[in-house]
């Protein structure tokens, strides 16, 4: 499989982290997902490359259930080659949310019911079954756009307040996920500040508190969710 020359630097260093054959199945699945349209499953790139991707297809879908490699490790080394490449110096810009991805299987492990912020309005509550994803992305800068780019790097799986009860486990809220993925960063990256961007649903005391504990290399830039309701109230009185 040729990649571009460009994108040599960057699948060198994630190719540390697979064994030789699943980065040869890798290699193929991410220039399918480069020259796919539509939704980026596994069979959709297979059927976008056909010949091109050799094997049984189903040697492919183990890379994503399968196969003995760490996203926490993938995802620290895409950020060192952002912050060696792109952010060489100066205060890295962080920003963070949460995407719900719709699984209605009776056998999707983690699966939930959730809002979702895009089909809902302040009169009508949209929920999607499937999963709910705490994203922390960097900040990045390309010539060909006038507006910075958000990259994830580190993502981590929300689940319910009933799954962890179920499984006895100690719930964790999204804002609490967020301040484990920012902790990551700090531990790996000792030698950075970072500056980190949420909406209301990471203004909370959690994070406030977290990036207090770490203000010397952590800026918090958020709205408190009280804040913000007395906002609101007082535009409504207005």
């Amino acid at each position: 499989m040729i990649l571009p020359p460009e994108a040599h630097a960057l699948v060198q260093v994630l190719a540390l982290h697979f064994t030789s054959p699943t980065y040869q199945r890798f290699s193929v699945l991410l220039v399918g997902a480069l020259v796919s349209t539509g939704r980026r499953t596994v069979a959709n790139l297979l059927r976008t490359l056909r010949h091109l991707a050799p094997g049984h297809p189903t040697d492919y879908r183990r890379v994503l259930s399968r196969a003995p490699w760490s996203g926490l490790a993938l995802g620290c080394a895409l950020m060192r080659f952002v912050l060696d490449h792109i952010v060489p110096d100066g205060p890295v810009r962080l920003v963070g949310d949460d995407t719900v991805d719709g699984h209605k299987g009776p056998h999707v492990y983690g699966k939930a019911r959730h809002r979702d912020p895009v089909r809902s309005t302040h009169s009508y509550t949209a929920f999607r079954y499937g999963h709910k994803w705490v994203v922390l992305a960097v900040l990045v800068k390309f010539p060909f756009a006038t507006r910075p780019w958000a990259l994830p790097v580190l993502i981590d799986l929300y689940r319910s307040a009933d799954d962890d009860r179920k499984r006895n486990r100690p719930h964790r809220t999204p804002a609490r996920i967020m301040c484990s993925l920012l902790r990551l960063l700090l531990i790996r990256f000792p030698d950075r500040t970072f500056v980190f961007a949420g909406d209301s649903g990471y203004g909370t005391h959690d994070v406030a508190r977290f990036c207090h504990r770490h203000r010397g290399r952590l800026t918090l830039v958020s709205k408190h969710p009280f804040q913000h309701r007395r906002v609101i109230r007082n535009s409504l009185r207005g």
